[in-house]
Parts: structure tokens; C-alpha cells; sequence
């Protein structure tokens, strides 16, 4: 390949997007290419580049490429006129929306407006480089990566459960609001995860920020374990949430480089979630604390120490799996070894800023709580939720050692019910998904509703966390046998999971490419009363007994649980309603409208778009 000649021309530089066309006898289908999502998008492949010598040089004719940046379109944000206090919060973010369509639009020009001097790379279909394309070995290895690391963190969550008793009476605390600080502290470090490493991981790619996290996170677990007094522990405890917390923002998306089938990738978030939030992690804690601080408190934290070392050596051999950092770095080697600067990975043409960041990205979370009313009510229902899972590592201490005198290793043997529940959970996850796959192929209308895919698992999962509650405030009694209050873990277990899984993932369809900033105010709403809220566990068991105790809080869960049954019923009229969808589908529109027109008229004949790559470009991001 040879570079253009000829003096540029005056003016920004045009873009050319470069592919070479798909072989009579490729036989991959559209699901085969590669679906990236950035923080602006989807990147779609064609062919990809034929590799070079270093003396190569680039060709004057290639074929046009467009690779895509698409968001769901279900339909339902039909234009409203709204008052204007209301349109205000949203000027930022119709900036922005906007700013993203023209990169978009400028990133995949008609080809009458294509003049060959800017040249964007971008992913093959069936590219060995592309993470999608890898075989099912190395996304295994990738996805107990991800497991791994996110039952670290958890665990560090819970660690010091077992060994509260023995941690006041070696640093004298009396007050029992201090200690519950070891937890909530760390809980509160989870705040930072969406704010900062994620935002991170889109930028500098996910293996770099959540191996250097993790490095950070085996020291501060190191800290504690050499802590010489309370206020240093409880520093190095935060120290650990933060740290920690960047496992659990990345690790959703390493999961979405490697999987681009929603189906598979649903399955494995599934798997992974159980995982996550109340089976290995939170539930082993107590267990190891429980036995190892007999011996002493430190142990406990020398075990996790040990497992977060062995964990680290595994981290260090996951490959980068975010697909524009790939690109980037593709097109950084190819700008040294053909002497052109004018390559570039899609990502590189983006806007970035300290000023984006802190003014749009940062405040979008806060605003879409105060202004969305499917994001607000979102948040309220899963933090009580998690609240309410870790204000039981102050009450089933209070139940089972207090009212059955097991002792602190055997108490924490009481957690491996949830955990079961947490499994039978993704059981019922998986046979709704078939359910749904098979009702889309007889084209059933009601796979069109959105509130309908998603949240008939959450009006399952609501009564049965409701019912656990009451079940195990009203059988903890001494006259009752130990194992009646520790099997409602079972139901609890699996509401908390369905619960979770159904409105994060109808937050994530309902806002498109905004979803990040939804779930993020979900993840900060969440940490900050999982944080809060078990300060409050001890003094409520104490004035109200464990049965009323429970009660108020299922009455309080039976309250939320009428969440999911208000969004089937009005859901879809929320959404029409919200001007932030308004301002997105808007530009969307546009944008596809303009694209479609440009599609419609190729300027030359080497320059027409295949109907398999016309397909390719208007395939839609789903998550």
C-alpha cells in the first residue's frame, strides 16, 4: 500500500474509513462481526486491514468502510410538550447527545463525501484481535478473571464480620455505631467505582486500571493486617472499598468486550452477578473470619491477603479485552511502521476533557436521580434491597449466636442459604430468557413491550424477598429449631438476585447509550445505604426484637416491590414523558435519517456498500 500523494488540502482533513471486501466464500453472518461498545457507542468491522512490512506504505484506493455508533431504538419516547423547569437539566446532556451523532455522522460519511486523507481503522469481521472473535478458552479464562476479582472485593466487603467481637476488645471500642465502620466504610469506597474506574477503563482500556486497583487493593488488605490502632484501620478499610470497588464497575463491561451475542452475554452477567453479590464473596467472609479470628483478627485479614495474592498472579495474565484501546494501539504501531500520522482508531477522534468529564459525565448521574423518574424509583427499590443484605452481618450475628449460642465460624455457616438462593435464582433467569427467545421468533407482540422482557422477574423476586423477611423475623426463636430462620434465606437469596437482574437491565434499555450514567447512579445510591443503613441494625434489633425488627423492614421491602408493577403499568409513558429520551431519540433520528439518505447513493462503484455490510451498519447495540 502506498501513501496518498499530492499536498493536503487546506481546511480539517476528510475521513476515509478502510476495509477490504468480504470474500466470495465468507459465510459469517452479521453476528459474527464485532460490536463494540465505547463511551460513545458501538465500532462495527468489515474486513480488516492485510497486514504489513514496516516499509509498506498506504494504498490510494481503498474501499469505504463505515463503522457504526448505534444505540437501541425501541420506540417508545414519543415527543411531549413538557414545562420548562424540566428542560433545564437536560441542555448538558442534548449538548452531548448532539456532539456524539456528529462524531458519528462524521465517522461515517455518505461515500459522495468521502475524499481519501484521514484514514480510521477499524475491526474485520472475524479479526483474531477482535475480543468477540477469541475462542471459547480464552474467554473462559477472561471470565474467571472478571469472577475472580469481583469475589475479592466482595469478600473484602464482608472480611471482617466474624471478627467484630475480637477487633473491639483488641482496640477497645465500646461504641457499637463504631463498629460497624469496618463494613460500611469499606461500602462507602464502592462510590467510586462508577465515578472514577470506569470512566477510567473507557480511556485507558480495562486491564491496566483493574490490575493497577488491584495491586492497591492487596497492599491496603496488607495495612490492615499491620494496623497498630483503630482510626488507621478503619483509614486502610476505606482504602480497600475504594480500590476494591473498581472490579465491580469494569468487570460488567469486560464481560460485554468478549461477548457479543446478548443471549451469551446474558447467561454469563447472570452467572457472574450470582457470583457477585451473594455467593462467593459476601458468604465465605464470614465463615473464614468467624473460624480464623479464634486465633486472631489479623488472620482473618493475612487469609484474604493470601487469596488476593494468588488472585493477582492470575490478574496479571488477562489480555485487554475493550476493543477501542485494541484499535488505538493497532493504529499507533501503524502510524510508526508506514511513516503516515493520518491513521487513527475511532476512539482517538473523540472529545475528552477534564471539562467533559467534571460538567457532563460526572453530573449526569446526580441529575438523572433528581429528574428521571425510572432511574430514582430504580434506586430507591435496589438500595433498600442491598441495604437490607448487609444489615444482616449485624443481625444474623444478633439471631443465631445471641438466641442459639453458635459461635462465630458456625454462625457464619448461616450466610450458605442465600448463597443457594442465589443459584436458584439464575436457574429461573435462564428459563425466562428462553422463554423470551422463543416468544421474539414467533414474533409474540408483547416481546415489543420493554417493561415487559425485563421486569416480570423483579414482580417475582419482590414477594419472595417480602416473605423471607417475615419468615425470618417471626421462626428466630428459641423454641423454634435453628435451621426453619436459616432456610428463609433461601427465598431471600433469590429475590435479592432477581430483583437486581431485572431493573438493572430494563435501567440499561431504557436510557441507551446514557446507560452508564444510570447505572452508576444506581451503584453510588446503592454503596452509600449499604453503608448507612446497618449502622442503624443493633440499636432497631435491640428496641424493637428481632421479630418486629424484621417486620419493619419487609414492610418496607413490600413497599418497593410495588416498583415493577407500577413501571409495567406506566413505564411506558414515563418514557414518554422524559425529556431526556426526547432529546436522545431526537438526534438519533436524525442522525439515522441523514445516514440512510447518504447510504441511498454510492458516488462510485468500488464505493457501494454490500447488502451484508449495510446490514452490519444497521445492526442495533443490545445489552
Amino acid at each position: 500500500m502506498r501513501q496518498s500523494s499530492g499536498s493536503p488540502p487546506s481546511g480539517p482533513r476528510p475521513i476515509q474509513y478502510i476495509s477490504a471486501p468480504r470474500e466470495a466464500n465468507d459465510t459469517r453472518t452479521e453476528e459474527d462481526c464485532s460490536s463494540y461498545r465505547t463511551g460513545d457507542g458501538i465500532h462495527n468491522g468489515g474486513r480488516d486491514l492485510e497486514k504489513r512490512e514496516s516499509t509498506s506504505t498506504l494504498s490510494d484506493d481503498p474501499t469505504i468502510h463505515h463503522p457504526e455508533h448505534t444505540a437501541h431504538d425501541d420506540g417508545h419516547c414519543a415527543c411531549r410538550n413538557l414545562s420548562p423547569s424540566r428542560s433545564t437539566h437536560v441542555q448538558l446532556d442534548a449538548a452531548d447527545a448532539e456532539q456524539r451523532y456528529k462524531l458519528e455522522k462524521a465517522n461515517n460519511p455518505p461515500p459522495n463525501e468521502v475524499k481519501p486523507q484521514r484514514i480510521i481503522i477499524s475491526f474485520a469481521c472475524g479479526d483474531p484481535e477482535n475480543p468477540c472473535n477469541w475462542s471459547s478458552g480464552r474467554k473462559f479464562f477472561v471470565l474467571l478473571g472478571g469472577i475472580v476479582s469481583v469475589v475479592n472485593s466482595t469478600l473484602g466487603s464482608s472480611l471482617p464480620s466474624g471478627a467484630i467481637d475480637y477487633l473491639a476488645e483488641y482496640f477497645h471500642v465500646t461504641s457499637q455505631a463504631q463498629l460497624v465502620l469496618p463494613i460500611s466504610l469499606f461500602l462507602v469506597g464502592y462510590v467510586f467505582g462508577p465515578v472514577v474506574f470506569a470512566p477510567l477503563s473507557e480511556t485507558y482500556g480495562r486491564r491496566i486500571i483493574l490490575v493497577t486497583t488491584f495491586v492497591f487493593y492487596t497492599i491496603f488488605t496488607l495495612a490492615c493486617a499491620l494496623a497498630l490502632n483503630w482510626p488507621f484501620f478503619l483509614v486502610f478499610r476505606l482504602l480497600c472499598g475504594i480500590t476494591a470497588s473498581s472490579a465491580i464497575a469494569i468487570v460488567g463491561g469486560l464481560f460485554a468486550d468478549i461477548y457479543s451475542d446478548p443471549i451469551t452475554r446474558g447467561r454469563a452477567m447472570a452467572f457472574f452477578m450470582a457470583n457477585q453479590a451473594t455467593t462467593c464473596g459476601p458468604q465465605l467472609a464470614p465463615i473464614i473470619s468467624g473460624f480464623i479470628s479464634v486465633v486472631s483478627w489479623r488472620w482473618t485479614f493475612w487469609v484474604g491477603l493470601i487469596i488476593a495474592g494468588l488472585s493477582l498472579i492470575f490478574l496479571l495474565f488477562i489480555p485487554e479485552t475493550y476493543g477501542p484501546t485494541i484499535l488505538k494501539r493497532r493504529a499507533e504501531k501503524m502510524r510508526k511502521e508506514s511513516g503516515n500520522p493520518d491513521i487513527f482508531a475511532p476512539i482517538e477522534l473523540e472529545k475528552k476533557g477534564a471539562r467533559q468529564m467534571i460538567t457532563v459525565t460526572l453530573t449526569r448521574p446526580v441529575r438523572m436521580i433528581l429528574f428521571e423518574a425510572i432511574v430514582l424509583f430504580t434506586c430507591m427499590y435496589v438500595s433498600i434491597a442491598y441495604a437490607i443484605f448487609y444489615l444482616f452481618f449485624e443481625a444474623y450475628p444478633l439471631i443465631f449466636q445471641g438466641i442459639y449460642g453458635f459461635n462465630t465460624g458456625t454462625g457464619g455457616l448461616a450466610f450458605l442459604a442465600i448463597g443457594v438462593g442465589a443459584f436458584l435464582s439464575v436457574g429461573i433467569f435462564m428459563y425466562w430468557d428462553s422463554v423470551l427467545v422463543r416468544a421474539k421468533k414467533r414474533n409474540a407482540p408483547w416481546t415489543l413491550v420493554e417493561e415487559y422482557r425485563r421486569l416480570p422477574l423483579a414482580c417475582l423476586g419482590g414477594p419472595l424477598y417480602v416473605i423471607s423477611l417475615f419468615w425470618l423475623g417471626w421462626t428466630s426463636s428459641a423454641d423454634i429449631h435453628w435451621m426453619v430462620p436459616i432456610l428463609s434465606g433461601i427465598p431471600f437469596g433469590v429475590g435479592f438476585m432477581l430483583i437486581f437482574m431485572a431493573l438493572l437491565n430494563y435501567v440499561t434499555d431504557a436510557y441507551e447509550i446514557f446507560a452508564a450514567s444510570a447505572l452508576a447512579a444506581t451503584s453510588a445510591c446503592r454503596s452509600i445505604f449499604g453503608a448507612v443503613l446497618p449502622i442503624a441494625a443493633r440499636p432497631m434489633y435491640s428496641n424493637l426484637g428481632i421479630a418486629w425488627a424484621s417486620s419493619l423492614l419487609a414492610f418496607l421491602s413490600l413497599g418497593m416491590s410495588i416498583i415493577p408493577f407500577a413501571f409495567i403499568r406506566y413505564g411506558d409513558r414515563i418514557r414518554a414523558n422524559s425529556k431526556f429520551c426526547q432529546e436522545l431519540r431526537q438526534k438519533k433520528r436524525q442522525y439515522e435519517e441523514e445516514r440512510d439518505k447518504g447510504e441511498s447513493v454510492p458516488s462510485s462503484p468500488e464505493q457501494k456498500t454490500s447488502p451484508e455490510e449495510t446490514s452490519e451498519t444497521r445492526s442495533k447495540e443490545e445489552v
